[in-house]
């Protein structure tokens, strides 16, 4: 077994900033893509939508999950399921959270550093990524 296949949860991967106050550190697989995603309190992860199917696992702290425009609150230790193209979303309190979204098939343009939710992230959503969120 090569090292290559192991990973740290607090450590590794590759960076992304996917809104302000989210940064997320992404492990890329050939058939599913593991995301550890660090909420700041009083974050906002906007509303989207993606053909990829997601799951997400609270690991610290509480959130609100915006789901299919529902609220649902989300505390350590809960995990949720959101099939593709279902708009999704969420916010933070005023503590910090620690999510863990895992992605099948893996999301080709997380492959990559980069920053922020794009037009094909948004595309069918009805979410301008030009007009400030806030």
């Amino acid at each position: 077994m090569g090292r290559e296949w192991f990973h740290n949860l607090r450590e590794g991967g590759i960076p992304r900033e996917l809104a302000k106050g989210i940064r997320a550190r992404v492990f890329p697989g050939e058939h599913l893509m593991l995301s550890v995603v660090e909420l700041a309190p009083w974050s906002e992860s906007p509303v989207h939508a993606h053909p990829n199917e997601q799951w997400g696992v609270c690991l610290e702290g509480e959130w609100i999950r915006i789901q299919d425009g529902q609220e649902y609150p989300v505390k350590a230790g809960d995990f949720w399921e959101t099939p593709p193209n279902v708009p999704h979303g969420g916010r933070t309190l005023g503590q910090r959270c620690v999510v863990l979204d895992i992605f099948a098939p893996p999301r080709e343009e997380y492959r990559r550093p980069g920053a922020g939710l794009g037009q094909a992230t948004l595309a069918g959503t009805g979410i301008d990524p030009s007009r400030p969120r806030g």
